[in-house]
């Protein structure tokens, strides 16, 4: 069981707001956070692992890891920029967190790296360094796996490859996996519980399909009407992108209608 009851002070993108998370988490759950850039998302991450203070506290199986240094809590962190060590090979990156070469092996075979083992990372490609990074993360048997948007970087197809792997490594550990995730379709492969923060509330607490649901419809206002004898098209902007879709004939300029959010953008 993890208990997380913070409060930190910030500036997102409205101005300054409050970060407030209240939430118990159950050991094996794979928790996605989701809500819109500046939210909090990434820093109730960095709280969790001790590179951000905060008021209140985090305790794992009832210890409190409010003053337990970044080294010592039995976390690991998967970073969107990979954050590896390109003087070094795959396996020493591995072997550089614990010296403990069968695990290596274990890990490097799961996330089929083997063949590469030896390696300098500068070397391989987007796909092949994230692999990197999870079975470094790996590396000291966790308790709790920490992944700020980690395949935002990928193609579709390797995201979808690596989302297995991630999926299969979470299980064989048996530990406990919160991640930060745009992706609808990437939340509903991975997640058992969504968590959707907004200016630092979490707004939202629950499965996959029932949160993706709701999240599935945003209102947008009409910005011009074209129309003619058969239909009225009307422009919008959803996420800074202009589109065209077919309205009411009733609609009019400054309407809000509501729209489907595309997947990928969630």
């Amino acid at each position: 069981m993890i208990d997380i009851n913070i409060q930190k002070e910030l500036h997102g993108s409205l101005g300054k707001m409050h970060l407030k998370v209240n939430v118990h988490i159950r050991q094996g759950e794979f928790i996605a956070l989701m809500g819109e850039s500046g939210s909090g998302k990434t820093t109730l991450l960095r709280v969790l692992a001790g590179l951000v203070q905060s008021e209140g506290e985090v305790r794992v199986e009832g210890i409190s890891w409010k003053h337990l240094p970044v080294q010592q809590r039995e976390i690991g962190f998967v970073f969107q920029d990979y954050a590896l060590f390109d003087n070094m090979s795959v396996e020493e990156n591995l072997l550089f967190v614990n010296d403990d070469k069968a695990l290596a092996c274990e890990l490097l075979e799961m996330t089929a790296l083997t063949a590469l083992k030896a390696r300098n990372v500068t070397g391989l490609s987007g796909g092949q360094q994230q692999r990197v990074a999870l079975c470094r993360a790996m590396m000291k048997r966790p308790k709790l796996l920490l992944m700020d948007e980690p395949l935002s970087a990928l193609g579709e197809q390797m995201r979808k490859s690596i989302q297995e792997e991630i999926k299969t490594l979470h299980e064989r550990f048996s530990m406990t996996t919160i991640m930060v995730s745009h992706n609808a379709s990437e939340v509903f492969t991975l997640a058992s519980r969504v968590l959707v923060l907004n200016q630092g509330d979490i707004i939202q607490d629950g499965v996959p399909k029932v949160v993706l649901q709701s999240r599935s419809m945003q209102s947008v206002e009409v910005l011009a009407l074209t129309q003619n004898a058969e239909k009225t098209i009307a422009t919008l902007s959803q996420y800074g992108e202009l589109l065209e879709v077919e309205v009411d004939a009733k609609t009019q300029v400054g309407d809000k209608i509501n729209i489907e959010i595309k997947a990928e953008q969630i």
